[in-house]
């Protein structure tokens, strides 16, 4: 189970983004997910006239290792790690590791 999903509100511990919250808006693989507004990088990109793009400096949003990166909790104001807890049903849930309330995805 990936204790970091698509959709989760995250901040960045290290880097130059140090401090950046954002939204995971892809996981890549298993290790590296893709944060809005995080680890941007200029991308020089040539003109491609069949897909009707044009040429230049672009801004490009580039994956960060999800060790960099901890899921925010609003309710205590300041990240958190996650653990996985089972409910007596059998259904496996994240869970925030300071107050073990259940991570709303």
């Amino acid at each position: 189970m990936n204790k970091i999903r698509k959709g989760d509100q995250v901040v960045v511990l290290t880097g130059r983004d140090k401090g950046k919250r954002g939204t995971v808006s892809l996981r890549v693989d298993e290790d590296r997910v893709v944060v809005e507004g995080v680890n941007m990088v200029k991308k020089h990109a040539k003109p491609n006239p069949m897909k009707g793009t044009t040429g230049g400096v672009i801004d490009k949003t580039m994956p960060i290792h999800q060790s960099n990166i901890a899921i925010w909790n609003a309710a205590a104001g300041k990240a958190d790690r996650v653990g996985i807890k089972t409910l007596a049903d059998g259904k496996r849930v994240r869970v925030f590791k300071s107050s073990g309330e259940e991570i709303k995805a």
